[in-house]
């Protein structure tokens, strides 16, 4: 009787044992579950404005279910390359002008998925009050990459210092100029590095981000912007979040999207930018429809 009692005694720990053992294990899956539920997703940037904005964001699409870490480049190139090679998930810093430039050039399979602000290209100068001032023979520095720099050559077309063969489209470059009446030296520098030429130079024409690192406020220190006139811009100017194609339909990419476009976004971009950017989305946007038509528009780089 006695050893029956031990038998079943032992039987009864073991049994207790294994049960401990079961719900520590589901316990431990639970977690893991809860783990593996928190998608993770990185995201490249441009400049510390686009930084802040992005890691806003970031906070927000945590209560989502995804973790999103955002890096930062200092120029234009590395954030395409890095999201061809797998190194971001996805990028928010160019316009659609330069995207198509890059897939065209590249052969990159890269699709924009939402827009995000439009930022304009403004003319400053250390020297002259006005665009109109600029002096016969004045130097001027734009970027030196087809979009940017066709861009900025546009702007000088705007501002009436240049005439440009319309047959160039969205993307001219300086063998495009067709009357420069004022004789003006056009030297074409790194996007980067146009604000630090202000020094040598009578104008530059930069890219906000750029402009806004080095310490201007595009809406007070720029003598032009060429989204004074809003109406003479259209899609390509635009910037978009930008995935490979296969993301497209993402489902986490579009809660990153949502999130982005929303009012604590827009009032964050304004903050950043002392009101330089403006949100660039509507209920409306097709976005695809409009890249196809600016890639119609868009010759690669030779």
């Amino acid at each position: 009787m006695n050893n029956k009692f031990k038998l079943s005694a032992t039987i009864f720990a073991s049994v207790i044992a294994l049960a401990a053992c079961g719900t520590t294990g589901t316990e431990g899956e639970s977690a893991d579950s809860a783990t593996e539920q928190q998608a993770e997703y990185t995201v490249g940037v441009v400049g510390d404005t686009e930084r802040l904005v992005w890691e806003d964001v970031a906070e927000r699409v945590a209560d989502e279910g995804v973790t999103l870490n955002v890096e930062t480049f200092t120029d234009y190139v590395t954030p395409n390359t890095a999201l061809v090679d797998g190194s971001l998930d996805l990028n928010a810093f160019q316009h659609l002008a330069y995207l198509a430039e890059f897939v065209a050039s590249d052969n990159a399979d890269l699709q924009p998925v939402g827009y995000t602000y439009i930022s304009p290209m403004g003319a400053y100068s250390d020297s002259l009050e006005s665009i109109e001032d600029l002096v016969d023979g004045g130097s001027v520095v734009i970027p030196n990459d087809v979009t940017n720099g066709g861009r900025a050559l546009l702007l000088l077309e705007l501002a009436g210092i240049l005439e440009i063969d319309d047959a160039a489209g969205i993307t001219p470059s300086i063998e495009d100029i067709t009357a420069n009446p004022k004789n003006i030296e056009i030297t074409e520098v790194d996007a980067a590095q146009v604000p630090r030429s202000l020094a040598d130079a009578d104008l530059v024409i930069a890219n906000t981000n750029y402009a806004v690192d080095a310490g201007l406020v595009p809406e007070e220190d720029a003598i032009f912007l060429d989204t004074d006139d809003l109406g003479s811009l259209g899609a390509q100017y635009k910037n978009a979040v930008v995935v490979k194609s296969e993301d497209v339909e993402n489902e986490d990419i579009q809660t990153i999207v949502d999130a982005y476009q929303s009012e604590e976004t827009a009032a964050k971009i304004d903050e950043v930018t002392s009101g330089a950017d403006q949100s660039a989305w509507t209920d409306d946007d097709d976005i695809q429809a409009d890249f196809a038509e600016v890639v119609g528009q868009t010759e690669p780089a030779q």
